[in-house]
C-alpha cells in the first residue's frame, strides 16, 4: 500500500495595507491553532514579499486529502475566514505537485 500524497498549496494574498497588522495577528493565531490542534496540518508558513509587504505567501503542506477537508472545517479557519474576509484584497489558490519536501526539526 502506497502512502497518501500530501497535499501541497501556495497561496498568494494582497491584504488591504490598512488592515494589515491586524490581519497579520489573525493569520497568526489562525497558524498556530491549526499547527497545534490538527494532526493532519503538516506546515504551515507565511511571509511578506519584501518590496510588497501587503502581499502574503502561504505554504500550506497536509498529511492528505482528508486532513485538507478537515482543516477548512476546522472551528479556527472558519473564524480566521470570516474574520479576514474584508481584509482581503485579492486571493490567488495554487494547486501544486510534490517532487521533493524535506524539512528538519
Amino acid at each position: 500500500m502506497t502512502p497518501p500524497t500530501p497535499i501541497v498549496r501556495l497561496a498568494e494574498l494582497q491584504i488591504d495595507p490598512a488592515q494589515r497588522e491586524t490581519y497579520l495577528a489573525l493569520l497568526r493565531e489562525e497558524i498556530e491553532e491549526s499547527v497545534r490542534l490538527e494532526p493532519g496540518v503538516l506546515t504551515l508558513n507565511a511571509v511578506a514579499l519584501k518590496d510588497a509587504p501587503d502581499r502574503i505567501r502561504l505554504m500550506e503542506i497536509y498529511a492528505d486529502q482528508t486532513a485538507y477537508e478537515a482543516h477548512l472545517r476546522s472551528p479556527h479557519f472558519t473564524r480566521y475566514k470570516e474574520a479576514t474576509a474584508g481584509m482581503v484584497v485579492s486571493l490567488t489558490l495554487r494547486e501544486t505537485v510534490p517532487i521533493v519536501l524535506r524539512s528538519k526539526q
